[in-house]
């Protein structure tokens, strides 16, 4: 499907789903599947609650001391840290010193049909990035680089509160474009857009019925 601006505008500002696509298409190899995981957002949800009971969110550091807004946690068989060391995956939680709680079946289903969806098959993931959001918390443009497997896709599920999604290029000098994700939303990028830039604006203030004052998001990855 080529990329069409009056439908990106719609999308920007109409939340009317029977106008806007199902399926939006952001750059090759690279898409929105509109309410893909929302029949599945409760189990989600309690799944989520579950993993952080054993590995608390955090407020991490980046290498150069600043305290990310997002706190975030991880589950599978690696999760993401980042400190002054720099960023990384590890086996065991620095913070419990425990191994990360285990990716739950849902969440491998989800995101193996996801990147299906989007024609990236046989797609298992070993990491799942937690990441909750509250009022003006924000993810500054980035490129998902510190996996080994760049031939994976990326897997992101948006629940709770919206959020405009930055979509860059490979260079960082490209400029974004802008997309509102809503509850139950499903982003996967690979190929020759797996190195893209991309980020989260400053989360507006609200509340959801399942997630309150937050926006969560799911990252999978396939790191090894």
């Amino acid at each position: 499907m080529p990329k069409n601006t009056d439908l990106l505008t719609i999308d920007l500002f109409d939340d009317d789903t029977e106008i806007n696509p199902r399926r939006i298409v952001l750059a090759e190899n690279a898409v929105i599947l509109r309410s893909y995981a929302i029949d599945l957002a409760a189990d989600l949800i309690g799944s989520i609650n579950a993993i952080i009971a054993q590995a608390p969110l955090r407020q991490m550091q980046t290498p150069n001391g600043y305290t990310m807004s997002v706190r975030t946690t991880s589950c599978g068989a690696l999760g993401w840290v980042s400190d002054a060391q720099g960023y990384r995956y590890e086996r065991i939680d620095p913070n419990t010193e425990q191994s990360w709680p285990a990716m739950p079946k849902t969440f491998l289903e989800l995101a193996n049909n996801a990147a299906k969806e989007a024609g990236f098959n046989n797609f298992t993931p070993d990491s799942c990035l937690i990441n909750s959001y509250e009022a003006g918390a924000k993810l500054s443009l980035h490129q998902d680089k510190n996996e080994r497997d760049f031939s994976a896709p990326i897997v992101s599920v948006s629940l709770g509160l919206p959020a405009i999604f930055l979509f860059g290029g490979n260079v960082r000098s490209e400029r974004p474009q802008r997309y509102r994700l809503l509850h139950g939303d499903v982003v996967v990028w690979g190929g020759s857009s797996r190195l893209a830039f991309h980020g989260i604006e400053p989360l507006i203030d609200g509340i959801h019925p399942l997630t309150g004052k937050r926006r969560i998001n799911l990252t999978f990855r396939k790191v090894m």
